[in-house]
């Protein structure tokens, strides 16, 4: 059950990927997106951090649901503008995101859950009960997120902005 919980962010960091060099550097970002994006990724980033410094509990669970559901919503507040910039091939993609972002948060609270039980949790077979692990590639995804927002707001409003100057 592990490897399904993991599925999510194999998705995101693909479409993501993809989104990013096939549709962002062929079109350009208007301004709205190069402000929105780095929003967007500091939503997810802010859902990361929650189970990481807060021990899981039914209100600590609430609080991130909302933070979740806040981040969900967050997502998808640049599609009426979407719809004069983007071909529909990357709508599409964006479409694949906004499905994935929800399964990746719950996945995210799972393993969130998972390192604070004791005894394991029905979902972890005993052979994938390792938290350290767990915990480290919570840690190593938060560190990715955190480097791919550096990346939206260094690329796109200096270094994009420069070369679009030219």
């Amino acid at each position: 059950m592990l490897f399904c919980l993991l599925i999510p962010f194999a998705i995101q960091a693909l479409m993501i990927i993809f989104d990013e060099w096939v549709y962002h550097l062929k079109r350009g970002l208007p301004r709205w997106e190069r402000i929105g994006h780095p929003i967007d990724t500091a939503s997810f980033i802010l859902c990361l951090c929650f189970v990481q410094f807060f021990q899981f509990s039914p209100s600590a669970l609430l609080w991130y649901i909302l933070l979740a559901v806040i981040s969900c919503l967050l997502i998808t507040k640049d599609e009426f503008m979407h719809k004069h910039h983007c071909e529909a091939s990357e709508h599409w993609v964006h479409a694949i995101l906004f499905i994935n972002h929800p399964l990746l948060l719950i996945s995210i609270g799972l393993l969130w859950y998972a390192v604070s039980s004791e005894p394991s949790p029905w979902f972890l077979s005993e052979s994938a009960n390792n938290t350290v692990l767990i915990t480290v590639f919570m840690q190593g995804q938060t560190l990715f997120t955190l480097l791919f927002m550096l990346y939206q707001i260094i690329y796109w409003n200096f270094i994009w902005k420069l070369k679009e100057n030219r």
